[in-house]
């Protein structure tokens, strides 16, 4: 097969979620529907920047293969929404596709409504939706003293329907409301499920954050419920997640109180929020994607005319440990087209497997700085050094290590990396992950090596693909 020209820009991710211009950022109802994947995002159509939100739409057969669609939700003039369709979910409200979203208004100051729009019957490319005229909740419940209030999450529980909202309280409390929507049309506030208070949450997520936004709640396959949540203090900060039990206030209150057990960060990296989930029940798993953001200038970003990427779909579930689980989608197998060059390309996959000490070279400046892997078995670590690339956006700049604890497997550590422009994606076995933007620079040169001696190495094996662009779906 013959190589295909390099990709224009070479920052721009060509694999993964985004609009052909302009401005992403946060996932939203990733929701699946006579047999195709569905998945919304917030989206600036005008300029890469974030103003002006709409919900853009894509769908896919298989996760690999992504069909842009017309814009879902549009403001409305005047309406509830006239400044920005914000984040939210899509639900099946007895066979009609619903979006239950954020309307955000000209004078909002953090507080939002939350709105419906419907699909029309028929259509199932779901290009068509119609806004419910009103709001379905105007405001944050009173005497609770709400300063931020937006993203609801709606599942089930119980036999019922039930709805999450981001929260945080004028003191700098975050939160975590609770609605009964059993009917969508008609909202009850039914308490805080959690907030910053709680000792084990504010252990596990630490007491920075004022805010807790994007809240998903999804059980797993042995029956725990992880509560993932995107934390803010006045702009984004981190995302975490807290795993527990889901159970009935009472034998005559249906109410779910969720009790945290353990927990920590979703994503170990710099450059990932907003994640959002689909309990994909007739596939048997939790599918995630995050919103991996710009860390270079606003200069360079309205030079590119695009801002912001999705990142791979991802499998999240418990291990035996009772630590979270995270690999990528199966699917995306599928990409692999032929093995890697020692010259890399603006998109590859990497798998290594390590039983000794290891290093891997991904990129080389003109300086002789290198972007590094350096894998340690006995430890159960991996650490990525990307100092030499300094970076506009608010951040760490030393080397970040990842731990996926000794012995992580009988046969060694695994690491896999999915490059795809300037976004690199890096699992660590499937205990912990790291999303993070590396753009290359004049000069820079993005190569493979392994200590200066080619690719094996005793003790460790690499395997690598050079993906072709998926065709569409």
């Amino acid at each position: 097969m013959s190589r295909k020209a390099p990709f224009p820009d070479p920052h721009a991710p060509r694999l993964r979620v985004r609009p052909p211009a302009n401005w992403i950022n946060d996932p939203n109802g990733p929701f699946r529907w006579r047999g195709r994947y569905h998945l919304f995002y917030q989206h600036n159509p005008a300029a890469p920047v974030h103003a002006n939100v709409h919900w853009g739409h894509v769908s896919s057969p298989d996760l690999v293969r992504w069909d842009h669609h017309p814009i879902a939700l549009t403001p409305t003039p005047g309406g509830p929404d006239e400044a920005g369709c914000w984040s939210g979910c899509v639900v099946d409200d007895d066979g009609v596709p619903t979006a239950v979203y954020t309307g955000i208004d000209r004078q909002h100051t953090g507080v939002g409504t939350i709105c419906l729009a419907r699909a029309v019957p028929d259509d199932d490319a779901l290009t068509v939706w119609r806004p419910v005229p009103e709001p379905v909740v105007t405001a944050p419940p009173a005497g609770l003293h709400v300063a931020m209030f937006r993203d609801p999450f709606v599942f089930r529980h119980g036999g019922r329907r039930w709805a999450l909202v981001g929260a945080g309280h004028a003191d700098g409390t975050p939160s975590v409301l609770l609605y009964d929507c059993d009917d969508l049309l008609s909202w009850r506030f039914a308490g805080v499920l959690l907030d910053g208070r709680d000792p084990r949450a504010a252990e596990a997520l630490g007491k920075d954050a004022t805010g807790w936004e994007c809240p998903q709640l999804f059980e797993t396959s042995d029956g725990h419920w992880v509560l993932v949540l995107s934390l803010w203090d006045g702009e984004p900060l981190s995302t975490g997640h807290l795993t527990g039990t889901l159970t009935a206030a009472g034998p005559d209150d249906p109410t779910p109180r969720f009790t945290p057990r353990s927990g920590g960060p979703l994503d170990h990296g710099r450059d990932f929020y907003a994640p959002a989930v689909l309990q994909d029940r007739a596939g048997g798993r939790v599918l995630l994607w995050g919103w991996s953001w710009e860390a270079r200038s606003q200069d360079e970003v309205e030079r590119a005319g695009w801002a912001g990427v999705l990142t791979a779909p991802r499998v999240v579930d418990i291990r035996a440990d009772g630590a979270l689980s995270t690999v990528p989608a199966p699917e995306l197998e599928r990409l692999r087209a032929r093995p890697l060059p020692s010259q890399l390309p603006d998109a590859y996959e990497l798998f290594i497997t390590a039983t000794a000490p290891a290093t891997v070279g991904l990129l080389r400046s003109a300086a002789g700085e290198r972007v590094t892997l350096a894998l340690d078995p006995a430890a159960g670590t991996v650490t990525l050094d990307r100092s030499g690339w300094p970076r506009q956006r608010a951040g760490g700049s030393g080397p970040l290590t990842l731990a996926a604890g000794p012995g992580a497997a009988p046969g060694g550590l695994t690491v896999r990396v999915l490059a795809d422009g300037s976004l690199l994606e890096l699992f660590a076995g499937d205990a912990a992950v790291a999303t993070e933007r590396v753009y290359r620079r004049a000069g820079d040169v993005p190569e493979l090596t392994t200590r200066g001696t080619g690719v094996q190495v005793t003790g460790w094996e690499l395997s690598g693909w050079e993906p072709d662009p998926p065709r569409h779906g």
